[in-house]
């Protein structure tokens, strides 16, 4: 193998093994539009599935089988009709749905009997298992629309289900469902994926779609993505959405997300099935590539603790090694711990801040300004630099001043002006290094 292979690839997975560890006995539920289907994406989706499981996590896949049921219908001279963003299932339409769904079943559980082509993993058949998990109900009358065979979701076989995962299997389902008496009803895919996410209290809910995720700027396509929402964010924002009709419609995924969170579900997604591994993405990188909904914001500002020393020495060696920061020895870390503030993602720290107070002068220094190179140019040192403001007020203090021999121009940037080594506070300029030459700036805070 090359050196430069070697120089991408140990990184990559030193990166990418903290989520395989996280992830590792959860359960995924992953909602796969027909329209994936129908774009040609299940062999690289099952692949997918199978290298996820393959690390450990619980699999249960409901399919969606739109366009396939459309398609049936168009070749039988049938209308597809819908209302309220619902399909109207009559006589003909549940046909075409039971017909779709057997076909789309032998073909997702084809595309699973296959392995990984010419890797070790070829030979790795997953085992799928379907069944009557789903009891449904009809939908009834909406507004005088009577939709007749078209059903939601009663109830979920979540013991059945599970048993199934503790097993090994991947559990795939259908968008149907039966009434105690044998009815069949046509069900959406949406309605089951939310249903069993919330039945299992999964880990994770994930609409494979048409949707990039739901942009920063809605209405505006050229918007980029809002890789994560709050779920008051998420609420708000489907509040003010139109009701949505169509897949494509930025509340229709949405509303299923907030829904699973609402009813337990600890995150849920909205990827896009153009983009190839996109469940991969974003399971196990950083931002991810579609939108997620939490129900509390992944990303916060803290104060550090002891328990939090290894973590810091981890994120702050690489800069004391090239020069950019002043070594610091664990055990100054573990007396200073709670004068840094952290900022933390998902569980992994990606930057901090310290603030080393001298009150007699009114003024502190902020030290150790750090973001990891796989967090920067997103604000997060704008949000470190905020909250060692709002903590040196806290403490009574006036100013802050920094030492910097490489980002000064940042630092002007934010509002601070360079002063000379005279301007240190006395027991600062001790131990003001003379060799090092560090730029001192100071702003003061209003």
């Amino acid at each position: 193998m090359s050196n430069v292979f070697n120089f991408t690839f140990v990184p990559w997975f030193r990166s990418v093994a903290p989520y395989i560890h996280k992830h590792r006995n959860n359960t995924l539920v992953v909602g796969m539009a027909g329209e994936a289907i129908a774009a040609g994406k299940l062999a690289n989706v099952a692949q997918d599935l199978a290298l996820i499981q393959s690390m450990g996590v619980k699999i249960v896949l409901v399919h969606g089988f739109r366009p396939q049921v459309n398609e049936q219908l168009k070749a039988k001279g049938h209308p597809a009709r819908y209302s309220h963003g619902l399909r109207i299932t009559d006589s003909v339409a549940l046909d075409c749905a039971q017909e779709a769904a057997g076909q789309l079943r032998y073909e997702i559980e084809a595309a699973f009997s296959q392995g990984l082509p010419n890797t070790p993993m070829a030979g790795a058949t997953v085992r799928v298992i379907s069944g009557n998990f789903i009891t449904a109900r009809p939908v009834g009358l909406l507004d005088g629309v009577d939709f007749l065979h078209s059903g939601l979701v009663r109830k979920i076989d979540t013991e059945g289900i599970q048993r199934a995962l503790d097993m090994g299997a991947l559990v795939l389902l259908s968008p149907f469902g039966f009434s105690p008496t044998g009815e069949a009803f046509n069900l959406t895919m949406e309605d089951v994926a939310t249903s069993v996410a919330i039945a299992l209290q999964a880990d994770k809910l994930m609409f494979l779609s048409e949707l990039p995720g739901i942009r920063v700027q809605v209405d505006d396509p050229q918007s980029e993505i809002d890789t994560e929402l709050s779920l008051a964010d998420a609420r708000q924002l489907l509040a003010e959405l139109p009701a949505p009709t169509q897949p494509s419609d930025s509340a229709f995924y949405l509303q299923h997300c907030v829904r699973a969170c609402e009813g337990g579900v600890d995150r849920s997604h909205i990827l896009p099935f153009a983009v190839d591994g996109a469940l991969l993405l974003e399971i196990y990188t950083h931002d991810g590539i579609g939108t997620m909904v939490v129900d509390e914001k992944l990303e916060s500002l803290r104060e550090a603790t002891v328990d939090d020393i290894s973590a810091l020495v981890a994120l702050i060696e690489p800069y004391e090694k090239d020069g950019t920061l002043v070594k610091r020895d664990r055990t100054e870390l573990e007396r200073d711990a709670g004068c840094y503030t952290l900022i933390e993602h998902d569980g992994v720290i990606f930057g901090c801040a310290a603030l080393y107070p001298y009150p007699e002068q009114r003024t502190g220094e902020m030290a150790a300004l750090t973001v990891s190179p796989d967090a920067q140019s997103q604000g997060d040192g704008e949000r470190l630099l905020k909250r060692i403001e709002v903590r040196a007020r806290a403490q009574g203090l006036k100013s802050i001043f920094v030492l910097t021999t490489r980002t000064m121009h940042w630092f002007i940037k934010r509002g601070f002006e360079p002063v000379g080594p005279d301007w240190l506070p006395d027991a600062r300029k001790r131990k003001y290094n003379w060799d090092r030459r560090s730029q001192i700036l100071v702003k003061q805070l209003n």
